[in-house]
């Protein structure tokens, strides 16, 4: 079974689990909490995939972590993952958690690279594009890529819209080139 699917279904149980509990929105923020931790301590998540430290250190070293910043249900979730052998899986699992909790929220991300810094007012106004197109609420992750030239790229869920200069000049290049061989 792949990761992702590991993931999902581990994530699906925990939604079910804080549902059942009513802390869903808490669980939510430490999912949150631990992709962060996780981003800016790597070596975190290569000690919970390593095959070599046993199941009761990485218990030890996630309930040091955690177990004075997150529910209860968090810390036995975590033990449940360590001691079926699953604590590689944990960061994929939280990421799924919280792409599932989006969904079920009808919240979607939506995440533009541009060529300079929006403004607040292009931001919004993006929001508001993306809000009407998807009827739910847009959580905007903005990037900066002097690459693009001009304009931005603005993908949502598997979609992607390519307004940048970049991807029109290689478009006419390519034109051009087509036209010299014919």
């Amino acid at each position: 079974m792949s990761e992702i699917q590991v993931a999902t279904r581990y994530a699906k149980s925990l939604i079910d689990l804080a549902k059942e509990q009513k802390v869903l929105d808490k669980v939510k923020a430490e999912m949150d909490l631990f992709i962060e931790t996780g981003k800016q301590e790597p070596q975190l998540l290569a000690v919970l995939k390593n095959p070599i430290i046993s199941l009761d250190k990485k218990a030890a070293i996630l309930k040091e972590l955690f177990a004075d910043k997150v529910q209860p249900v968090v810390i036995s979730f975590f033990n449940i993952m360590v001691n079926k052998g699953r604590a590689g899986v944990l960061y994929a699992t939280a990421k799924e958690f919280v792409n599932l909790f989006n969904l079920d929220k009808g919240v979607v991300k939506a995440k533009v690279i541009s060529a300079v810094a929006l403004t607040e007012e292009n931001k919004k106004q993006l929001v508001e594009v993306v809000k009407s197109a998807t009827k739910g609420e847009v959580i905007l992750e903005t990037k900066v890529d002097p690459k693009l030239i001009g304009g931005f790229v603005l993908q949502v869920g598997d979609r992607q819209f390519d307004a940048s200069l970049n991807s029109k000049l290689k478009k006419l290049k390519k034109e051009f080139a087509q036209k010299v061989i014919a």
